[in-house]
C-alpha cells in the first residue's frame, strides 16, 4: 500500500483520534524515515537508514517554525488540545530532543497554556537519562508495547541493533506508572512467519507486563491507515473490546480507536 511522509516540521493542526486538536511536530526529516523501529504497519513506510540523524531540522528553526504557527493559530482562533511529536520516524533521535522540548514548553506557556505537550515514542531512547529527563516534563508520554512475546516483538517492530522487548519493559518502568501505552492490534505475516499479536498467548504475556508497568492508560487500536505490508488484516471493534475489557480488568483506565 502507498505510504506517506510528513513534509513539513509544523503541520496540522489536524483531528487526533487520541488527542482532539493536535498540532504536529516533526522532528525528523521532511524527505525520509529515521527510525530505530522497522514496524510493518508505519505509515510512514519502511525504515531505510534506521538511526542516521542527517537532515534533521535544527533547534532553532524548530523553534522559529512552532512559535510562527502558535501565532498564526491564535489570529485565526483555532485552538490545540496537544503540541504532539510525531512525525517521520523516532522523536528522541532528535540530539537536541531534551532542549526543544524546553523549547515547546516555554511557548507552549506563553501562547496556549492550556494544551497538553504529548509525544508519542517506541521508547528506545528513554534508558538514556536526557531523553527520560524530557519525557517527565510533558503531560503525555504516550509510548508502544505492541507484544507480549520478544518473538513477536521482533516481527512486528524490527527493532534496530539488538534492543529486545525486557529492554522497552525496563526502560517503561522508570516512569513509575505515569505513562501511556499504546498498542496496536494486527494479524498478517512478513516473510512466511506469522504476525499476531491478538493470541491468547501474546494477550496474556501483554498483560502480565501491563500488571508490572501500571499505566495510567491503555490506548488500543487497530490500522486505521495504509501499511507497508500490505496482507494486514484489521481487527474489529469488537476484538479490541473483548481485550480493553481484560486490561480495565487490571485497574488500568482503557481507550479504545
Amino acid at each position: 500500500m502507498d505510504t506517506f511522509l510528513f513534509d513539513e516540521t509544523i503541520f496540522g493542526p489536524i483531528y487526533s483520534r487520541r488527542l482532539g486538536n493536535s498540532l504536529g511536530i516533526n522532528l525528523l526529516p521532511c524527505n525520509r524515515k529515521i527510525c530505530s523501529f522497522d514496524c510493518v504497519y508505519c505509515e510512514c513506510g519502511w525504515t531505510l537508514n534506521e538511526v542516521e540523524q542527517k537532515g534533521m531540522p535544527e533547534r532553532r528553526m524548530v523553534k522559529n517554525l512552532l512559535e510562527k504557527k502558535l501565532i498564526d493559530l491564535i489570529n485565526t482562533h483555532n485552538i490545540p488540545d496537544s503540541l504532539t511529536f510525531a512525525g517521520n520516524g523516532e522523536p528522541t533521535l532528535h540530539p537536541n530532543f531534551n532542549e526543544i522540548i524546553d523549547d515547546t514548553i516555554n511557548l507552549r506557556n506563553h501562547y496556549f497554556p492550556k494544551a497538553k505537550i504529548s509525544v508519542l515514542s517506541n521508547a528506545t531512547q528513554i534508558n538514556k537519562p536526557e531523553i527520560l529527563s524530557a519525557l517527565l516534563k510533558i503531560e503525555n508520554r504516550i509510548l508502544k508495547l505492541d507484544a507480549g512475546s520478544n518473538e513477536m516483538f521482533q516481527r512486528i517492530n524490527h527493532p534496530s541493533s539488538a534492543i529486545t522487548l525486557q529492554d522497552i519493559i525496563t526502560g517503561l518502568l522508570s516512569f513509575k506508572g505515569n505513562v501511556t501505552i499504546q498498542t496496536l492490534f494486527l494479524r498478517g505475516n512478513i516473510s512466511g512467519l506469522p504476525i499476531d499479536n491478538t493470541t491468547e498467548k501474546e494477550i496474556n504475556l501483554w498483560l502480565e507486563h501491563l500488571k508490572i508497568i501500571n499505566p495510567e492508560r491503555v490506548m488500543i487500536y487497530p490500522i486505521a491507515r495504509n501499511t507497508p505490508l500490505d496482507n494486514i488484516e484489521i481487527i474489529s471493534k469488537e476484538e479490541l473490546d473483548q481485550i480493553g475489557r481484560k486490561v480495565q480488568s487490571l485497574g488500568i483506565e482503557t481507550e479504545i480507536y
